[in-house]
């Protein structure tokens, strides 16, 4: 099978102080490929630049070194329309659910920013965000509340459902389930599980827990301290 996304030795070096430069790798010489419909789990102890691996292949963050394909397309040479349109084809889910939503603004108001984001017609709004809330298995009794009045895992399928609305291709799943009660983990993957199937999404899996990664992943790779990449087919 093609890849989707390719990251082909990307690496990069952080400097701090002001008149003795310290540097401190990051990432060094990190080749990893995403495929189209199937999940690639990456693992790794803490400070070991999973995230910041994560962030890059989102687009959200430029590697020192290497590159990032998209479709055979290095995303850093891509015209500021065509980055954009890869922006919302490759989203960041992040670990924190509730930290994802604006607390100031209803469930439904976060909703309608997005579809507002899209252009999509206002007089849709309602019945997509009905489907996108079935979809991701919330009711719409949700729509009036706030980030603070709905659980962790209602926060996480919500966070979820935004996403959709973008049609993304990948998502980068960033310790999506750590901060959940163990129940509402195996909720949340098999709904990730679920999407996966009926949309053909691909999932870059950030997880230091070997039984998500074991679940949700066909391929995983380890990240080691200064960069090395050890990876096994499940």
């Amino acid at each position: 099978m093609l890849a989707l996304l390719k990251a082909e030795d990307v690496g990069l070096v952080y400097e701090s102080g002001l008149i003795f430069k310290r540097k401190q790798t990051v990432l060094k010489g990190i080749n990893l490929e995403i495929e189209e419909g199937r999940t690639l789990g990456l693992m790794g102890a803490s400070g070991c630049g999973k995230s910041t691996l994560g962030r890059i292949v989102a687009g959200l963050q430029r590697p020192g070194t290497g590159r990032i394909l998209f479709e055979g397309r290095d995303i850093n040479r891509l015209k500021r329309v065509e980055f954009a349109a890869y922006r919302r084809q490759v989203q960041m889910v992040f670990q924190d659910p509730e930290g994802s939503l604006n607390p100031k603004k209803s469930i439904e108001r976060s909703i309608h920013d997005v579809l507002s984001l899209i252009d999509a017609p206002r007089n849709e709004w309602q019945d997509r965000t009905r489907q996108m809330l079935e979809t991701v298995g919330l009711s719409e009794e949700l729509l009036c509340r706030y980030p603070a009045q709905i659980s962790g895992g209602q926060c996480q399928r919500v966070a979820l459902g935004r996403v959709l609305l973008l049609q993304p291709r990948i998502m980068v799943l960033d310790e999506p389930t750590s901060a959940l009660d163990i129940s509402v983990q195996a909720q949340i993957l098999n709904l990730l599980k679920d999407l996966q199937r009926d949309m053909g999404i691909a999932y870059l899996l950030i997880s230091h827990q070997p039984e998500v990664i074991g679940f949700m992943a066909s391929r995983t790779i380890r990240l080691e301290k200064g960069g090395c990449i050890q990876e096994k087919a499940e």
